[in-house]
């Protein structure tokens, strides 16, 4: 999930020196789903009912549903979203259904929903505040009342776990106005990042190298951003040259495994042992996925970032 989270929650930076080679070898897909998911929890919310339980597996939003709030998705989100739910669909074999609920979290009801709030512009903070006080009432979340929460990243997701079930909060910028090339690249890329770690549970994996060498999505260079304005060109720039903007073949991959593995957490050794296991037939799914071109808006054949 790119950039600071307004709050902490599921979080695993892991540091890793990348390979010297782009195949998608048995061994480096098996390190890289260890980065990625074998995590512990290290921090929460300060605050947060310390007693509710925490179940962590990727296919928890599988046949959920997807409620957009805030400003209605402009077409370019649109095509992403649309791409996205059709590729969940294939992987986990459950519909994905969305719908526009209009401008309030409470609009979307208290189901297994994810809910995206799309915004232009300055980031809406007090409508954020609303969203989790809501989600607070309706899921038991455990949260200390009264506060106000800003985003300090562009685009982020979160799951809450509370006595009423778990439920994920997305927040992603999107254009003010049709975009030119960098922005289209841009705000595809944020929006594909968010869905993707929100659907599977995979976190964000540091690479620190002069010339890194990418599998997946997950990986990016650390950048010093804050001092650039959001939406700016320059911020624009460095955000697209620190991780693929597309998802690569190791994320198809790892839908899959996250998709057809039986474990009860996907945090757990087993998760890695069963991908192991399965490896061939996972590759051989996920080379299939890759070809079709219903999903290719979002899909990075060659797994890079931009150059400049």
């Amino acid at each position: 999930m790119r950039g600071g989270l307004f709050l902490c929650g599921v979080v695993a930076l892991v540091l890793l020196v990348a390979g010297q080679g782009r195949a998608a070898d048995r061994q480096s897909f098996l390190e890289l789903a260890r980065s990625g998911w074998n995590y512990q929890l290290r921090s929460t919310m300060l605050g947060r009912d310390m007693s509710i339980p925490i179940h962590i597996n990727g296919r928890d939003l599988s046949g959920a549903a997807l409620c957009l709030i805030g400003d209605p998705p402009t077409a370019q989100s649109l095509a992403v979203l649309d791409t996205f739910r059709a590729l969940a669909r294939h992987v986990f074999g459950k519909p994905l259904p969305m719908r526009y609920a209009g401008r309030h979290a409470r609009s979307c009801g208290s189901g297994r929903t994810a809910i995206l709030r799309l915004y232009s512009g300055f980031p809406p903070n007090q409508a954020l505040t609303q969203d989790l006080d809501w989600m607070n009432d309706a899921y038991g979340l455990g949260l200390l009342p009264g506060r106000f929460y800003a985003a300090n990243s562009p685009a982020m997701a979160q799951t809450f776990f509370g006595r009423r079930g778990a439920t994920t909060h997305l927040m992603v910028q999107q254009a003010v106005s049709p975009p030119g090339s960098l922005e289209e690249a841009y705000y595809r890329s944020i929006l594909i990042e968010e869905l993707f770690q929100s659907f599977t549970f995979g976190m964000d994996v540091l690479l620190i190298r002069r010339d890194p060498v990418f599998l997946s999505k997950l990986q990016e260079v650390p950048l010093n951003t804050h001092r650039l304005p959001w939406g700016s060109k320059a911020f624009m720039s460095a955000l697209l040259r620190s991780n693929p903007s597309r998802l690569c073949e190791f994320d198809v991959f790892m839908m899959h495994a996250v998709a057809g593995s039986a474990v009860d957490q996907t945090t757990e050794p087993a998760f890695i042992d069963y991908i192991d296991t399965e490896f061939d037939r996972l590759a051989a799914l996920t080379e299939a996925t890759r070809a079709d071109p219903r999903f290719s808006l979002i899909l990075d054949p060659d797994c890079r970032a931009a150059t400049q």
